[in-house]
Formats: structure tokens, sequence, C-alpha cells
């Protein structure tokens, strides 16, 4: 029993490194687990504290059982069930099908990323591009039900919205956007998803897919979670806020429950002196489609131009990027009063339209029209400009200093960028590129 056994060396080191494996997963792991939990713990109840709308059990649940718990859930399954008579194929592989769109809608949230980095870096590139302003904030925001879901609906200007909003909003809650499949690239997709987002493919015509993501939307929402929506489905093409594409709308009020939790939905118009992909967007409106040119070297290369510049102080950036909060609209109200979702999209599409900021430089674009005499003419056009947008109620976000400030800078980015010459005259060739900021400006 005591005697002394021989095994070979290799044996050995096979024989310790299962028993410390064995170790590590019994006792360690755990401690180790229970010690980072422990942390991340207090970290969020001192992160929950100081936000309005506080992170919720729904977003902080483990992705694999909102996936299961998505996938399994009734009405899934009975979609599964008749997507799998329709098309012939067994019932276990129409399951497995939802399990798939299950798990590539699903986000994996993570509180960490998203204050610890995302909203910084939010923060960091917001400044670095823009100035950055807030047009209008409505008071109603502050009478909020505290236990209401929040869903911001937004127009779509740029791909830096995301940014923009997620850091304007960062002190008050955390918001899930609705991602489209421009993002679904590794390792941009597990960033994005770690930042609460959920993937959704637009125009798919897929029933099965439809429901499942009709499913994790009103799960999402009857939870409480705050939201982002694009109601315009894209980038506006010509500068206007667009109509509303129903598909998210309908699915939020599909699975409304009037007793249960409001949905309030905040208007917020977004605007910018200069939008990133103005030409990709006014060619593609050209074109007559939604066929962006994918040019990833012609844009790495302007945005070293742009950090060299940027950091040795020869430029300050493309102008001002500002934000208005409107009014909020409450779902149970809107049903209450015979409203359907076509009527609750053209209502939000307005909201928003009615709080856009009017900035310099489109405000100078709507004013040059086909060409002034004169600078003296061009300031008359502004200030005549200005009295009735004021007159009309709109959210006017201009330099303080007067009018000479506002043309001043309006019309130096519309010059440098070769839009406008120096007689005041619009450029033949960039004459739709103009057009596309003029039309931000409400008509009054």
């Amino acid at each position: 029993m005591f005697g002394t056994v021989a095994v070979p060396v290799w044996l050995l080191i096979l024989i310790l490194g299962f028993a410390a494996i064995s170790f590590a997963t019994h006792f360690l792991f755990p401690s180790v687990r229970w010690f980072f939990r422990r942390r991340a713990e207090r970290a969020l109840m001192q992160l929950n504290a100081r936000l309005d709308r506080k992170i919720d059990l729904f977003k902080l649940a483990r992705r694999s059982h909102m996936v299961a718990r998505l996938a399994y859930d009734r009405q899934v399954v009975e979609a599964a069930m008749a997507h799998a008579a329709a098309t012939g194929v067994p019932g276990e592989v129409a399951l497995e099908e939802a399990r798939r769109y299950a798990r590539e809608i699903v986000p994996a949230f993570s509180a960490t990323l998203y204050f610890g980095f995302a909203t910084r870096a939010a923060k960091w590139l917001s400044r670095l591009l823009y100035r950055v302003r807030v047009g209008k904030v409505d008071e109603r925001l502050g009478q909020l039900d505290p236990k209401a879901t929040i869903i911001f609906v937004m127009n779509h200007r740029s791909n830096l919205d995301y940014v923009l909003v997620t850091w304007l909003v960062a002190e008050r809650a955390a918001i899930s956007y609705a991602v489209g499949e421009w993002a679904r690239v590794w390792p941009l997709s597990a960033m994005i998803r770690a930042m609460g987002a959920y993937f959704i493919r637009r125009g798919s015509r897929n029933a099965l897919y439809r429901k499942v993501l009709a499913r994790y939307v009103q799960m999402a929402t009857a939870e409480g979670t705050t939201q982002a929506l694009f109601p315009e489905g894209g980038l506006s093409l010509d500068g206007r806020v667009g109509p509303a594409r129903l598909g998210l709308l309908h699915y939020i009020v599909e699975g409304f429950d009037p007793a249960g939790r409001d949905v309030a939905f905040v208007p917020v118009g977004l605007a910018y002196d200069r939008v990133l992909e103005d030409r990709v967007l006014v060619e593609a409106a050209a074109a007559g489609g939604r066929q962006f040119r994918n040019r990833p070297f012609w844009v790495a290369w302007h945005a070293a131009r742009f950090l060299w510049a940027r950091f040795r102080g020869l430029t300050q950036g493309f102008g001002t990027a500002a934000a208005g909060f409107g009014a909020p609209v409450s779902l149970r109200a809107h049903l209450a009063e015979g409203g359907t979702v076509e009527t609750l999209g053209a209502r939000l599409m307005r909201a928003i339209a009615a709080v856009v900021p009017v900035l310099p430089v489109p405000l100078v674009a709507k004013a040059i029209g086909d060409g002034a005499a004169s600078r003296d003419e061009l300031q008359d056009r502004v200030a005549t400009l200005v009295a009735r947008l004021q007159a009309a109620g709109a959210v006017l976000k201009l330099p303080p200093q007067g009018l000479a400030a506002i043309l001043n800078e309006g019309l130096t980015p519309l010059i440098r960028r070769g839009l406008v010459t120096e007689g005041l005259q619009p450029v033949a060739t960039e004459r739709a590129l103009l057009a596309f900021y003029a039309a931000s400006v409400p008509e009054v």
C-alpha cells in the first residue's frame, strides 16, 4: 500500500495537469468569478444610482438565457411550426432556424464596455469632429413616468448619429439601438453587440425571422429597455426628414399591453453643419437607390489627413452638430384616442421634424438660393429667413453674436468646399449638394 510506483515523466505531467485543472475549475475559478461578480454588482449599483433610467434586468441577463427564452417563446415556436408546414422541412430544422435568428438578434450587453469605453469614446469623437450643441429639451421630459419604457425616435442624418446620441444621453440611460446589416462585420459586430445593440435585416420577407425579431422587440419593450429607433429606416438621401417605415413601430404597438407598462416615444431631431457622408448620399439619390459606394482607402486617407490637421491646430472640425429633444408621445394615450400605427408614425415624424435644429451652414445654403448679388443682400435674406423661422417656432442653434457671425460661420465652409463661389453664386456641379443642406431647413 505504501510502495513506490514508477511512472513515466510524461504521465506524471499529465496527472499533475489534470489535477491542476480540476482544482482550478472546482475551487479557484468559482472564487475568482465570485470576486469579480461582486465587484461588478457594486459597480452596477453605483452606476444605477446616477442614471435616471436604471439598467434593466432584461439587458443584464445572460445572453444564452435570452436566446433560449426568445427561441422557445410560444409565438416563435408556433411560427416555426407554421414555417415547417409551409416549406416542408422537419420541425426540428425550423426550430434550429429560429434559434439561429435569435442568436443573431440578441445582444450581449456589457455595462463596463458601454459606460467605461463607448460613452467616453463617443464624447471624444463627437467633440473632435464638431462643436456639439443641444438645441432644445422639452420640459415635459422631466415629467416622464419612471416606469415607462423610453424609446428615442430620431431622424437619420449620418452614421455619427449613433455616436452623438450615445454621448448626449449617457448620464440618463444606456440605449439599445436597432442596427442594420452594415455593422455585422467582425470585430465591429462584437463590440456593437456588447453595447446592447441588436441587429436587424431590413426588408427581410422571411416570416419566421420577422416573428423572432418582433418578439425580441416586444420583450425588450415590455421589460423597460431604453431603445433608440430611426423610423426612416435609413440615412436621408435628400436632407429632409422622411416618412416612417412602420416595421418596428408595428411590432411595438402589436405587443403593447394597455394595462401594463406605458411606452413613451421621445422625438429627437439631429442636424449637422457638415454630414460626413454627404456626397455618397447625394450620389445614391441621383442613382435612384441605396447602393452606397464602399471606399475604405479613400475614407482612411481623408480621416488621417483630418486627424493630422486637427492635432496640429489647422482645423476646428466640421462646424456644429446639434440635437433637439421634443415632447414625449405616450403610446397608451395615442391608442386611447383611437390612433393607429400609421398615425403614430406620421405623428412621430412631424414631432422629429419640429425639433431638428437649424444650423448656420444649412441656413445660408437655403438663403443663397440661385445666388446673391452681394454679401449685404445675402445677409438680408438670412435675417428674413431667421425671422420667419422664429415666428414658426423652429429650433434655431445659431451664433449669439448676431447676423454677421451667422453669415460668416455658414458661408465660409460652403466657399471653402467649392459649393459656392467667392461671388456668392452656386457652383453648377455642386447644386445637388447645396440643395441637400438647404432641404434640412423647414419651409416657412
